[in-house]
C-alpha cells in the first residue's frame, strides 16, 4: 500500500500507450513489475537487520509465513477490485461493507501509516549515510533527505510511475547481484578477509532466541511486504482478468524466493549475532570481503532504492489527503492544486507530520527506528485486516459472476490471514520498544475515531 497513487499513475501511463495501439489493459507481467517496485524498500534492506537480531536464522520461516499471508490479502483485494472496481480502493470497500465511519477511519489510517513509512525510509537513508559519515548526527541527514523529497514533489515531477518501474529493476537487480556474488563465494572464487564465515554454528542454531524471538520479529517481517495492496488495485486493469492468479503468484514467488535466498546467504556468510539495525545486513556481510568499495557500491544502490520509495511514499500520501478532502473526509481546502498539479496544502500538512517524526528522531535517536517501524507495520497490516474483513462481507455478492476472478480457498484464507495478522501484532507486545510503537499506533486509531465523532457525516467543512 505504500505507493497506491504512484502505482495508479503507472497503470494509466501503460494503459494510454496500449490504448494507442488498440490494446487497452496491462499484461500480467507488468502488474508483477509494478508490485516489485512498490514493495521492495528500506523495510527489507534495513529492517531485516532488526528482524535477524530478534529471530536469528528463524527469520527465514517468518518470511515464508508473511509471504503466504500477503498472498491472501492480495487475492481478497484483487477479487473486490475486479468484480467491483472502485477509485477509492480498499477504503471504498470498507465503506461499502461497514459504513462511512470505517471508510473514514481506513483512509486516515492509510495516511498516517504513509507518514510513518516515509519517516522510516528517511531514518533508513540517514542510517545508510552514516556508513560513510559515522560522526554526522542522524537528524541532519533526515532533514536533508526530507528536503530533497519535498523539493522533488514541489516541482510536480511527472510520470512517477515510470521512475518507480525503473527503480523496481534496480532493487531486484541489486538482490540478484548479491545472490550471484554469494554463488562466487560458494564456488571459492571470492573469499572473506575476516573470520566471520558460518561454519558449525549460526544456521544450525535456528531458534537462538526461541519462538518468542521469531514472534516479536514478525511485525518487521510483515513490513517488508507492505506494498502488496497496490497490486490488487492494478489487477483491475489487467487485459485478461483470468491472469490475476498468475500475476500475483509470480510476484510473490519472486519476492519470497529473493528475500529468503538473500537472507539465507547473509546468514551463511556472517554470524547472525554480528548483524544489527544500525547497518544493512547485506552491507555487513559484504564488508567481510577484501574487495575495494564493494560494500560502498552496494550501500549506494540500496540508498537509491530507499530514496525512490521515500519520494513515492510522499507523492502517495499527499494524494491520499487530496482524495480524503474530495470525499468530504478532510477539509475541502486540502484538495486544491496549483498550476503544476501540486496540492500545496496537503503537501504542507504532510510536511508537518514528517517534521514531527524527525523531531522525535532527534530526541530519541537510539529507539526511533523501532518505534516508527513498529507503528507503521501495525497500521499497515491493520489495513490488511480491513481488506480481509471487507472481503468476507462483500464476497457473497460476487458469486453470480462466474467468469470473473474468485479467491481460492475462501473463506478459509481470509480467516487464516486475519489470524496471522493478529499473531504478528500481538508479537509486538513482547518487547518494550515494540510495545511503545504498538501503543502509538493504537493511540492514533483512537484519535481518528474521536475525530470522526466530531466530523459526523464527513462533511469536512
Amino acid at each position: 500500500m505504500k505507493n497506491h497513487h504512484l502505482t495508479k499513475q503507472a497503470i494509466e501511463h501503460k494503459k494510454a500507450k496500449q490504448h494507442a495501439k488498440g490494446k487497452e489493459g496491462l499484461m500480467w507481467w507488468q502488474v508483477s513489475l509494478i508490485g516489485i517496485g512498490s514493495i521492495i524498500g528500506a523495510g527489507f534492506f534495513l529492517g531485516t537487520g532488526l528482524s535477524i537480531q530478534l529471530a536469528g536464522p528463524s527469520v527465514l520461516i517468518g518470511y515464508l509465513i508473511a509471504g503466504v499471508t500477503t498472498y491472501f490479502v492480495f487475492s481478497a483485494l484483487a477479487e473486490m477490485s475486479v468484480n467491483d472496481p472502485e477509485s477509492g480502493s480498499f477504503r471504498a470497500y470498507a465503506k461499502k461493507a461497514f459504513g462511512h465511519s470505517m471508510g473514514f477511519v481506513a483512509g486516515w489510517m492509510y495516511w498516517l501509516s504513509g507518514i510513518l513509512i516515509m519517516s522510516s525510509e528517511i531514518v533508513a537513508l540517514s542510517t545508510f549515510s552514516q556508513f560513510w559519515f559515522p560522526n554526522v548526527p542522524l537528524w541532519i541527514f533526515s532533514v536533508v533527505f526530507a528536503a530533497l523529497g519535498f523539493g522533488i514533489n514541489l516541482f510536480g515531477v511527472k510520470n512517477f510511475g515510470k521512475i518507480e518501474s525503473l527503480f523496481a529493476v534496480v532493487k531486484l537487480s541489486t538482490l540478484v547481484a548479491f545472490i550471484v556474488f554469494v554463488a562466487l563465494f560458494l564456488f571459492g572464487i571470492v573469499s572473506p578477509a575476516e573470520s566471520r564465515v558460518m561454519t558449525q554454528t549460526g544456521i544450525s542454531e535456528f531458534f537462538p532466541n526461541g519462538v518468542r524471538g521469531l514472534w516479536s520479529a514478525m511485525i518487521f517481517i510483515f513490513f517488508s511486504f507492505g506494498g502488496i495492496a497496490v497490486v490488487g488495485v492494478a489487477s483491475a486493469e489487467l487485459k485478461n482478468k483470468k491472469d490475476i492468479p498468475k500475476a500475483g503468484t509470480l510476484l510473490l514467488l519472486i519476492l519470497v524466493s529473493v528475500y529468503v535466498a538473500g537472507l539465507f546467504f547473509v546468514l551463511y556468510m556472517v554470524d547472525w549475532s554480528v548483524i544489527n539495525e544500525s547497518e544493512s545486513p547485506f552491507v555487513t556481510s559484504l564488508s567481510a570481503f577484501a574487495i575495494p568499495y564493494l560494500d560502498s557500491v552496494f550501500n549506494a544502490v540500496i540508498m537509491s532504492a530507499a530514496f525512490s520509495t521515500m519520494v513515492g511514499a510522499l507523492f502517495s500520501i499527499t494524494h491520499i489527503m487530496v482524495s480524503l478532502a474530495e470525499d468530504g473526509d478532510a477539509p475541502h481546502k486540502l484538495k486544491r492544486k496549483n498550476e503544476r498539479g501540486v496540492a500545496l496544502r496537503s503537501l504542507f500538512l504532510t510536511a508537518i507530520g514528517v517534521g514531527v517524526s524527525i523531531l522525535f528522531l532527534f530526541l530519541l535517536p537510539d529507539t526511533m527506528y523501532e518505534y516508527v517501524t513498529t507503528s507503521a507495520g501495525v497500521m499497515l497490516i491493520l489495513n490488511w485486516a480491513i481488506i480481509l474483513v471487507s472481503h468476507l462481507k462483500l464476497q457473497k455478492t460476487y458469486k453470480g459472476n462466474a467468469d470473473s476472478f474468485h479467491t481460492f480457498g475462501y473463506p478459509f484464507t481470509s480467516y487464516l490471514g486475519i489470524f496471522l495478522i493478529g499473531v504478528a501484532i500481538t508479537g509486538a507486545l513482547l518487547r518494550e520498544t515494540e510495545r511503545i510503537g504498538l501503543f502509538i499506533s493504537l493511540g492514533m486509531i483512537v484519535v481518528i475515531f474521536v475525530c470522526y465523532r466530531f466530523v459526523g457525516d464527513g462533511s469536512g467543512d
